[in-house]
C-alpha cells in the first residue's frame, strides 16, 4: 500500500540526502487513492528461461517463485533530512501530513475488499485514543510488577483470566502473558515443551502453521510431520505408526484449532487416545495448542470438541488481532503454572522474572483486548460466532450453486475454493492461496454484500478465464470428490 505512494515517483525525490529535495509536486492530489501495483514473479531466470517458468508457473498453478537477499526498492518512502528552515516554513509537516492523509484512504479502500486472511476489521477503540500519548511497556512476567511503571500489568492479568476460564483452568494453576503475535504464542508452547522433555520429537501436522516448523528449527529439534486427511486435520493412523518409531522419546505435539489454509480442527479428543495406546503416559507427552483463529470460537460452536485444561494439555495460544478485533499483533498464550518453572528466570535489571520469549512487550495491546473482551462478553462473541459460520456457508453454497468447487469443515469459517487464475483479482481481494486452492476467511467484519459483490466479480471474471473452452483444474485431492466441482466429477 506505501508502495502505491510512490511507484512514479511523482513527489519524492530519490536524491542524497545533502541535495535539495522538493517536497510536494504541482499535481500531487493528497486525496488520492493509487492502486496498489502487482509486482511481476521474481524468478532467478531470464530470457526465454524466465518466460518458460513463468508460463508453467501460471499453467500448474504454481507457487511464485521469491528469492531472498532482493530487495525492491521501487515500494520505498524515503526518510528524508528537514530543511533548514523548515521550522519556519512548515513545509515538511505539510508534506508528511499529505502522505498520511493519502495512506489513510489507500487503507479504507484496501479495507473494502478483505476476505482472505483472518482479521476482524470491525472496532472501534476511539475511547482509547486518550492512552497513546504514553510508552506502556509490559516487560517480564505479567504477574510481578518490575520497576519499570509505565504499564498496564493489571488490564494483561485481567484478560488472562477471562481466557484462563475460556479455557476451564484455576486461576492459581496457570501461567500465561500477552504475545506479540500468534506465532510468538505457538514458539513459547513449544519451547515450554522442548524445555520439560529436551530429548522430546515434535510432532505436528503437514498443514501446521508454518511457525511450529521454525520453532522446531530454532530449537534444533526433531520433528515429525504427520500427514492429514482430506479436510486438513491430522491423520491419527499415520500419527499411530510415528508414534511407534519412536515410543522411547517424549512426544511433543502441536494440535491445530483451526489449521492455517483449510480452517480444519485437529480432534484433540482422538490425539489423546492415540498417545495413550501407544503406550505414552501423561507424562511423557506435551500438547501445545494452536488457535490462532479458532481457539476463540470453538468455545461458542455446539458439537465442537473442547479445549479445556481438564484434558491432559500444556498451553494454548490465539491471536488478539484476527477474531477478536485487535488494530496491532498481539496474542495470548496460557500454560500451566507448574510447567512454567522449567523455563523462568529472575532477572535481577528488571526487579522481575524473565519467563517470557520477548523482553519488551506491548503495553496497548492488552488495554485494546480488555477494552473489547468488555463490550462484548461471551455472550457478545457467540453471536459473533453465529454470524461468521451462517455466513461461510452461504459463501460455500453460492459458490457451489455458480459451478465453482468449493468446500468448508463443519467447524470452520475458512471457505476453501478454486485459485482464480488472474493475479490481479487476487491481489484485489487479497486472498490467500495455495497451490490450486485459495481461500476466504469468514470473519465479523464480512457481510452478505460483501460476499455477494465478491462472488458477482469472480464468476464474472471466469467467464472470461475460461471463455476459449480450457476447464477448471480438479480439486478433488485438495477438497475431495464431494466438494469438486470439474468436469470429472460434477
Amino acid at each position: 500500500m506505501v508502495g502505491a505512494l510512490e511507484s512514479d515517483h511523482q513527489f519524492l525525490s530519490m536524491t542524497n540526502l545533502n541535495e535539495n529535495i522538493p517536497i510536494l509536486s504541482d499535481d500531487f492530489d493528497p486525496t488520492a487513492v493509487v492502486s496498489e501495483p502487482l509486482p511481476s514473479p521474481i524468478t532467478n531466470g531470464n530470457g526465454a528461461d524466465h518466460e518458460e517458468k513463468k508460463k508453467n508457473t501460471e499453467i500448474n498453478g504454481g507457487e511464485r517463485e521469491m528469492v531472498l537477499g532482493r530487495n525492491i526498492h521501487t515500494t520505498s518512502l524515503a526518510v528524508t533530512e528537514p530543511e533548514v528552515n523548515d521550522e519556519f516554513t512548515g513545509d515538511k509537516e505539510a508534506y508528511m501530513a499529505s502522505v498520511l492523509a493519502r495512506y489513510r484512504k489507500t487503507l479504507v479502500e484496501r479495507t473494502k475488499n478483505h476476505l482472505g486472511y483472518p482479521y476482524n476489521l470491525d472496532f472501534d477503540y476511539g475511547a482509547l485514543g486518550q492512552l497513546q500519548h504514553f510508552s506502556i511497556n509490559n516487560l517480564g512476567d505479567p504477574f510481578i510488577e518490575s520497576n519499570y511503571g509505565v504499564h498496564s500489568r493489571p488490564f494483561e492479568v485481567g484478560v488472562l483470566d477471562w481466557f484462563a476460564r475460556l479455557w476451564e483452568i484455576e486461576r492459581d494453576d496457570y501461567w500465561g502473558y500477552i504475545t506479540n503475535c500468534g506465532t510468538e504464542g505457538n514458539l513459547h508452547g513449544i519451547l515450554v515443551g522442548r524445555e520439560m522433555f529436551p530429548d522430546g520429537i515434535l510432532y505436528a501436522s503437514r498443514e501446521s502453521h508454518y511457525s511450529v516448523f521454525k520453532a522446531a528449527r530454532m530449537y534444533r529439534m526433531d520433528c515429525e510431520k504427520v500427514d492429514t486427511l482430506i479436510s486438513g486435520e491430522i491423520d491419527c493412523d499415520d500419527f499411530r505408526k510415528k508414534l511407534l518409531v519412536n515410543k522411547d522419546k517424549p512426544a511433543i505435539l502441536n494440535v491445530n484449532i483451526g489449521t492455517t489454509v483449510k480452517g480444519a480442527v485437529d480432534d484433540l479428543d482422538l490425539v489423546i487416545k492415540t498417545l495413550e495406546e501407544c503406550g505414552f503416559s501423561h507424562d511423557r507427552f506435551y500438547i501445545h495448542c494452536d488457535g490462532a483463529l479458532f481457539g476463540l470460537m470453538m468455545p461458542f460452536v455446539k458439537r465442537a470438541p473442547k479445549v479445556t485444561f481438564n484434558k491432559p494439555i500444556g498451553s494454548v495460544s490465539v491471536s488478539g488481532h484476527k477474531f477478536v478485533g485487535c488494530p496491532m499483533p498481539c496474542g495470548v498464550q496460557i500454560t500451566r503454572m507448574e510447567h512454567i518453572k522449567v523455563l523462568s528466570n529472575n532477572v535481577e535489571y528488571l526487579a522481575s522474572r524473565d519467563a517470557t520469549i520477548m523482553g519488551s512487550r506491548n503495553g496497548h495491546a492488552p488495554l485494546f483486548l480488555w477494552y473489547t473482551l468488555n463490550r462484548k462478553g461471551y455472550k457478545g462473541f457467540q453471536k459473533e460466532v453465529q454470524k461468521c459460520l451462517r455466513n461461510a456457508h452461504y459463501l460455500k453454497d453460492r459458490l457451489r450453486e455458480a459451478g465453482i468447487s468449493a468446500m468448508l469443515n463443519e467447524l470452520s469459517s475458512t471457505v476453501v475454493f478454486e485459485r482464480p487464475k488472474d493475479e490481479e483479482f487476487v491481489r484485489r481481494w487479497q486472498l490467500a492461496c495455495q497451490g490450486d486452492i485459495a481461500h476466504v476467511v469468514v470473519m465479523p467484519s464480512v457481510t452478505i454484500d460483501k460476499l455477494d459483490t465478491f462472488l458477482e466479480d469472480l464468476v464474472k471474471h471466469r467467464v472470461v478465464w475460461y471463455e476459449d473452452g480450457t476447464q477448471p483444474p480438479c480439486l478433488a485431492s485438495e477438497v475431495g470428490t464431494n466438494n469438486c466441482i470439474c468436469p470429472a466429477h460434477k
